[in-house]
């Protein structure tokens, strides 16, 4: 049993094991590429959820991860065979659901662990912000270390499947990639100037943006690298949820 995990810890452990704070991981459930798997956001949140939570636990915290939402926004996806796409709203409305559940069981901090670019939980946040008593923060793992992406990715240009991605799915679970399947990851550039440079911002058509679903060149992605950025994520935001759980609530947090 790991006492961290919800899903396999039991009622004699929990009632006697209060929890301080609660990770959501959210992921989704669509192609990354030819050579990685459909569920490449939700699986890989999930474990890292774990990893973090294990880190935290053995620092003293009181946290708690919770089951994952597989599903996620995706509706410029649809394009694609076997896609699964939330409405935004649809989204909110679960970690609401949810946020209430943990409410009334007395917890009052959570991490929305995010995992899909598609998921604009920043708006989350905003949403519940002042209607409920939960202080909610979020974390978009794949943003935790990329300070360090120059020094260990050699092409960071992408953002789907890409180099990065791949390392950190090559080494978390090594037999769900086959490499030698992956294009380029090459995407198409837009008519207007204005998209090409990024001050001119719309929902991408994946089916007409991309080969495959993949934006990214990911051919010297290896679980090495992978391992270098895991490790990373993990100690930092491991040391988050330590310092979360410690934190004691007061009129002006989290400042």
């Amino acid at each position: 049993m790991k006492p961290w995990k919800l899903l396999e810890t039991n009622y004699h452990y929990v009632k006697s094991h209060p929890v301080e704070v609660v990770v959501l991981p959210v992921g989704a459930t669509e192609p990354h590429n030819l050579h990685l798997p459909y569920g490449s956001d939700a699986i890989t949140t999930e474990r890292i959820g774990d990893l973090i939570c294990e880190r935290a636990h053995a620092l003293g915290a009181k946290v708690a991860l919770l089951p994952g939402i597989p599903f996620g926004v995706d509706s410029n996806l649809l394009g694609f065979p076997m896609t699964v796409s939330l409405n935004p709203s649809t989204l909110d409305r679960v970690i609401g659901d949810v946020i209430h559940s943990m409410e009334t069981h007395g917890i009052r901090k959570m991490v929305l662990l995010n995992g899909h670019g598609g998921n604009n939980l920043k708006n989350t946040l905003r949403e519940y912000f002042g209607k409920t008593g939960m202080f909610l923060s979020l974390v978009e793992w794949w943003k935790v270390a990329a300070d360090r992406y120059a020094e260990i990715i050699e092409h960071s240009n992408g953002d789907h499947a890409d180099e990065m991605e791949t390392s950190v799915v090559m080494y978390l679970f090594p037999e769900l990639v086959d490499l030698a399947l992956a294009d380029d990851g090459a995407v198409k550039a837009s008519r207007f100037e204005a998209i090409n440079r990024g001050w001119v911002q719309v929902t991408r058509p994946w089916h007409i943006v991309t080969t495959n679903a993949g934006v990214g060149y990911p051919k010297k992605a290896s679980p090495e690298k992978g391992k270098k950025i895991i490790d990373i994520v993990v100690e930092r935001i491991g040391q988050y949820l330590k310092e979360l759980s410690d934190a004691e609530i007061n009129e002006t947090f989290p400042y």
